[in-house]
């Protein structure tokens, strides 16, 4: 499997769980733009059979290399991006994990039990990737606890391994070419923006604007009965030249900490 057949698969999974997801793209091909993947985004926590260096590892096979890592202290969480080696057009890749030793014994336990169901072939496959929730049926109770200390744990424990979100290059479109017009564009036709911090991340001082929609709630079966929390959403990212006229190919911190809040729960 070459690794754009890697990203196909990723992205038939995002858009028929988050419909969302399909309508942005879809809005924006009619408009007559061409939608180019900046990066593509996933979370795990930073047990040693499922972290980053795992997850990683099927791109790293096709060619991807770790560029940079950051921490988010507030969070508790640590991440790192890939690049292609040698296709500079292949989108970047974005994998985060949760500190769980810095939770509650309830957070730590809650996700031991969540590893310890995930099937020993799958932990051993390709697959994990692309696997979803391995872990059974989750709790609606628990999945609440978890969000009062870390809306990203509880958003893993329920919608498990699959692309986070897939990032919009704002730079390839022709008419909708700033952040500020694509939000503009998004708002009018009826999506809820990421509004923490603001609705635009960074500046061109920053060399990377983003922005993203909140992401679409989607009904998921509990233990309780069926209830609709958030799945995954749509990103934007303009990147500025650097000194030598490269596009900046890294992310800012204090910026991805606001765009990890576009799976927080909101009520509609």
């Amino acid at each position: 499997m070459s690794y754009q057949e890697i990203f196909e698969r990723l992205w038939t999974d995002y858009t028929t769980q988050n419909p969302s997801t399909k309508k942005v793209y879809d809005l924006l091909l009619r408009e007559g733009e061409t939608i180019v993947n900046d990066h593509i985004a996933f979370r795990t926590f930073n047990d040693p059979s499922i972290n980053i260096d795992i997850l990683s590892k099927i791109f790293r096979k096709k060619g991807y290399e770790l560029k940079a890592d950051y921490h988010f202290l507030k969070k508790k969480l640590y991440a790192r991006h890939f690049e292609h080696a040698t296709d500079k057009d292949a989108p970047k890749v974005f994998i985060s994990e949760l500190q769980v030793e810095h939770f509650s014994d309830h957070l730590k336990n809650t996700v031991k039990n969540w590893v310890v169901k995930i099937p020993i072939q799958m932990l051993k496959s390709g697959d994990l990737l692309f696997a979803g929730n391995l872990s059974g049926i989750p709790s609606y109770k628990t999945y609440e606890k978890l969000r009062m200390e870390s809306e990203y744990a509880a958003w893993l424990y329920v919608n498990g391994f699959r692309a986070n979100h897939f990032t919009v290059s704002v730079n390839a479109l022709r008419d909708y070419d700033t952040v500020e017009k694509v939000n503009a564009f998004l708002k009018s036709n009826g999506f809820l923006l990421n509004d923490s911090g603001g609705e635009v991340q960074g500046t061109p001082q920053d060399l990377l604007e983003q922005s993203s929609i909140k992401a679409g709630m989607v009904c998921f079966q509990f233990e309780e009965g069926e209830f609709e929390i958030p799945g995954c959403y749509y990103e934007f990212a303009r990147r500025y030249p650097e000194n030598n006229g490269k596009l900046y190919s890294g992310f800012i911190a204090k910026s991805a900490d606001k765009i990890f809040e576009s799976t927080n729960f909101y009520t509609k």
